[in-house]
């Protein structure tokens, strides 16, 4: 009897404190991803669910929307947290270019060499991440803050069905798929390929057709759309590009809460990021076994190497700068950040070496 009364009391004040914490609570956000539950935008977005409802006690409540349930593409979903309609979204720099072009700048090849420079030129007080921040709200009059960036897939490679690619004569005249954006067109143009703007749902199509015969993606994207099946068997790990995820929130949602429960939210978003750093390494370790189990051939450029692909593609930082609105100042905090970014680690290596 004793037992039963107690067990009885537990799940009263386990029900009573879910009561209390449900009328306690003040704010509810609406996130969104236009992605699914096996994405880094997911592993992020919960991640930050569970750390912003616990740390506010309850005072923000986290509703998660995958996919298009609340808008359809990159302008729709940006109009929607500009409006208030949505309180935060995830975009790839392709979906947020059309209104901030600026943010192209993390599509430019070879700035950034691997994660750990990557990761620390994306925290949120280094240079490059306060223009960014300040560009954003900017050109949104107010509407739209820049919270973090995160990952979405790792690193983007070369991907083709015709042969091994250790050079930019490689490419030399190979069709390779890139999205509606002027950059990532600029960059295949520069490395001697044809660029082929063909919308993500077709490209499996277009690749075992031939309309397309490369396509620069990372390992988890090429896996999760089984393009090998499609022909996609040569990999070149150029790194030319980190997928950077932009983590948008809007401005009077979040100005509008006490100062504590902003740095709730500044800690959630900490939290996502470091989330969505990790993710993309753990599931590429599968992704590339699988790539090379369905018969894929990967390869690692030499340090040689990989200086003459960004040679080659070195016009695209001077196109980059004269034709993108804001281009000139945010490479340059870029850049900067990066010089930076790579002196610490030195000085860091240099620190831990018995030497």
């Amino acid at each position: 009897m004793l037992k039963a009364t107690l067990k009885s009391l537990t799940v009263a004040a386990m029900l009573a404190g879910t009561a209390v914490a449900a009328a306690a609570q003040e704010y509810t956000l609406r996130a969104t991803a236009n992605s699914n539950e096996n994405d880094e935008d997911y592993d992020g977005l919960v991640v930050f669910k569970n750390f912003v409802e616990q740390a506010s006690n309850g005072a923000i409540g986290v509703e998660i929307f995958m996919g298009t349930q609340l808008c359809s593409n990159g302008a729709e979903c940006l109009q929607g947290v500009a409006d208030g309609s949505i309180d935060i979204y995830i975009s790839t720099s392709g979906g947020a270019a059309g209104i901030f072009p600026f943010v192209q700048v993390l599509d430019l090849p070879y700035l950034m060499s691997n994660d750990r420079v990557a990761e620390a030129v994306l925290q949120n007080d280094t240079e490059f991440m306060q223009a960014m921040k300040d560009m954003t709200l900017e050109n949104s009059q107010g509407a739209i803050r820049l919270m973090t960036v995160g990952n979405t897939g790792g690193w983007r490679n070369f991907a083709n069905t015709q042969g091994r690619v250790t050079q930019p004569s490689d490419l030399e005249g190979m069709k390779i798929r890139t999205v509606v954006a002027d950059l990532p067109q600029e960059l295949v143009s520069a490395l001697g390929a044809s660029p082929t703007p063909i919308p993500w749902p077709e490209l499996f199509t277009s690749l075992q057709t031939g309309v397309v015969e490369g396509s620069k993606n990372g390992i988890t994207d090429i896996m999760s759309m089984k393009f090998p099946d499609a022909g996609l068997k040569y990999l070149t790990l150029d790194g030319h590009a980190y997928m950077g995820a932009l983590w948008f929130m809007n401005n009077e949602a979040f100005t509008s809460m006490p100062e504590d429960l902003q740095r709730v939210v500044i800690d959630g978003f900490y939290a996502l990021q470091q989330a969505t750093f990790a993710s993309p390494k753990r599931k590429s370790i599968q992704a590339y076994e699988d790539f090379l189990a369905a018969g894929g051939d990967i390869y690692v450029p030499t340090p040689e190497e990989k200086e003459m692909f960004r040679d080659a593609a070195s016009p695209v930082y001077d196109w980059f700068q004269q034709n993108v609105d804001g281009g000139e100042a945010i490479f340059g905090a870029m850049t900067s950040t990066v010089e930076t970014v790579e002196q610490e680690i030195e000085a860091s290596r240099a620190a831990d070496s018995p030497n």
